[in-house]
């Protein structure tokens, strides 16, 4: 995913995937998977893509944005309110999404940073529901699950979720992959029937086996570049769909 960087430090959103041309049988695919013509595209964005030039995402087919708003309890994206009111200004949907730093503090707390720092939601038909990214750990590759037991994460990802619901009336979305979900999670079912899938996976004609509960995909993240600034997403149903998945649906 993006790197964020500011003058004294970086914060990384780590990349769900290795990064690599989209191939089906060895043959290079359209710039969007075959198997998703037609739904909506969106993006998503942090510091790294800076001032964005909105008009000319939503010229090239910009539906939808997510913006990094925090990680942890530290860090606010400092370009979070250009971006965010930048999006909604060329008319496209946009949300927040909060990095999640498990080993660092609750779940509870840092949903409290995210809302207090652009992880508001509104039924205005604008807003997307707030995000949670939690994934392979950017920082440490040898605790990819932070240092957390399967129970101890569940634990933590609820908390994110409770005070989430709390504070806005919306469950987060939830970023993953299938393969960290699986292993630091261990297969937990017990988000799938109130959480909406954001999943991320990239080399592929379609989103693929889906983290344990989950038997369809919202948001498919295809890959970290293309036409669009930042990586590269779609939403599974039309436009109208899209609209009351915003409004709350």
């Amino acid at each position: 995913m993006a790197r964020d960087r500011n003058p004294s430090c970086r914060h990384t959103r780590a990349f769900a995937v290795s990064v690599a041309a989209l191939t089906v049988g060895g043959m290079a695919l359209a710039e969007t998977p075959a198997s998703a013509a037609g739904l909506p595209k969106g993006h998503d964005v942090s510091s790294h893509q800076k001032n964005v030039d909105w008009q000319k995402a939503r010229t090239k087919g910009a539906k939808f944005v997510y913006v990094k708003a925090t990680e942890s309890t530290t860090y606010r994206n400092p370009y979070f309110g250009r971006q965010y009111n930048g999006a909604r200004n060329a008319g496209i949907l946009r949300g927040a999404y909060h990095f999640a730093l498990p080993n660092k503090s609750s779940g509870t707390s840092q949903a409290a940073h995210f809302v207090r720092n652009g992880g508001r939601w509104s039924a205005d038909g604008w807003t997307l529901p707030p995000a949670l990214d939690i994934e392979y750990n950017p920082y440490d590759k040898k605790h990819k699950c932070y240092g957390l037991t399967k129970a101890k994460m569940v634990s933590w990802i609820k908390s994110f979720s409770d005070e989430t619901k709390r504070l806005t009336g919306r469950r987060p979305v939830i970023y993953t992959t299938t393969h960290w979900w699986n292993t630091c999670t261990g297969s937990s079912r017990a988000f799938a029937s109130n959480h909406a899938l954001w999943v991320a996976r990239y080399n592929s004609a379609d989103a693929g086996a889906l983290p344990a509960g989950w038997s369809f995909w919202t948001i498919w993240q295809y890959d970290n570049s293309g036409s669009l600034p930042g990586d590269q997403n779609l939403f599974n149903g039309s436009m109208t769909r899209l609209r009351k998945f915003a409004g709350g649906s």
